[in-house]
């Protein structure tokens, strides 16, 4: 009877072998249930702050999900972001795609301080980033998904990466695409990840030149409607206002749906990084066309692409650290 018994526990676990390992990444390391036994309410614990910090203030929702673009593209899902000038270490925080807007990293710092508490040296900033970004889609109204874990955060940074990985607002579609190949990401993940856009505001700075100057003739550009446009100069000037903030999504720029790649269709999109998407490539028009027609489609897409980016170069094992203070290497 006993040798019977466990053989189906045998057989038993050999079933339930697939869904436990189906989690794993590419890289073999990550997986939802890395903090089941380390830290068990880590992930409750991020939800709450991020909560807390949406309530206060929608707009951060898009600044944290933000975060894990910039952090990714530049040395992999590796927190290096978050890291101030210190010791040898230039911060990315002082490149063109994050001076003077990427934000929320005090919400950052408040999950990790919770987290040390909870269990000491134990949550990476990486993973805070991941789940953090979530979280705030979450909250957003967009979809959810389980998040890969056991990621190590970096001990260095990279100034010039963050420069020149990461698209800024006014790239070409082939240059955008360009820097998501790079990252193994592919057509699909550049249109669906491009939805973030619709939650969260950009700068007079970042679209100006749409405005007044787009292809250096002075003219604006013409894939912008004109009403539109119209309106934006009313708190764009070309000169002064750089910081003025306006909707990315100016239909429902607090709730994450798939309003942004109507208004692309419509030609509305804010950015020329976002207009482009339905102006310069007949199969991103396509995906363009079917997100604004299928809600489920893009939240199924966006979900999938976020997890692929989230696995992109992580550092896992004995590389890397555990950081006690997201902002800094821990002392040697």
């Amino acid at each position: 009877m006993a040798r019977s018994m466990s053989f189906f526990i045998f057989i038993a676990l050999l079933a339930f072998a697939p869904i436990c390992f189906s989690f794993k990444s590419n890289n073999g390391n990550l997986y939802p249930q890395y903090y089941y036994k380390s830290c068990p309410r880590a992930q409750e614990i991020v939800k709450s702050v991020v909560a807390k910090a949406v309530a206060k203030e929608a707009r951060m929702a898009a600044s944290l999900l933000r975060l894990q673009f910039h952090d990714c593209f530049v040395k992999g899902c590796d927190a290096s972001l978050l890291l101030d000038s210190s010791r040898g270490i230039v911060s990315e925080k002082g490149s063109n795609a994050n001076k003077n807007s990427a934000r929320g990293f005090e919400v950052l710092d408040e999950i990790k301080s919770a987290l040390e508490k909870e269990c000491p040296q134990t949550v990476s900033c990486a993973d805070i980033l991941a789940l953090a970004a979530r979280d705030s889609t979450v909250l957003a109204g967009g979809p959810s998904w389980e998040v890969p874990l056991g990621r190590r955060d970096s001990r260095s940074a990279s100034l010039s990466g963050s420069n020149n990985n990461i698209p800024a607002p006014n790239d070409t579609f082939d240059s955008i695409l360009s820097k998501f190949n790079r990252q193994g990401l592919d057509l699909v993940d550049l249109v669906a990840l491009s939805g973030s856009h619709t939650i969260g505001n950009s700068r007079c700075t970042s679209f100006r030149q749409r405005l007044y100057n787009q292809s250096g003739n002075n003219q604006p550009d013409s894939t912008l409607d004109k009403s539109y446009a119209s309106q934006l100069r009313n708190r764009c000037p070309k000169s002064g206002g750089d910081q003025n903030l306006f909707f990315l999504d100016f239909v429902s720029p607090t709730k994450f749906d798939n309003s942004y790649f109507k208004l692309l269709l419509a030609s509305k999109g804010l950015l020329n990084s976002d207009q482009v998407l339905a102006t310069k490539s007949q199969a991103s028009l396509a995906l363009v066309k079917q997100y604004a027609e299928n809600n489920a489609l893009f939240f199924d897409h966006f979900a999938k692409s976020m997890v692929k980016m989230g696995n992109i170069s992580p550092l896992t094992g004995s590389n890397g650290e555990i950081r006690k203070n997201c902002r800094k290497i821990n002392s040697s």
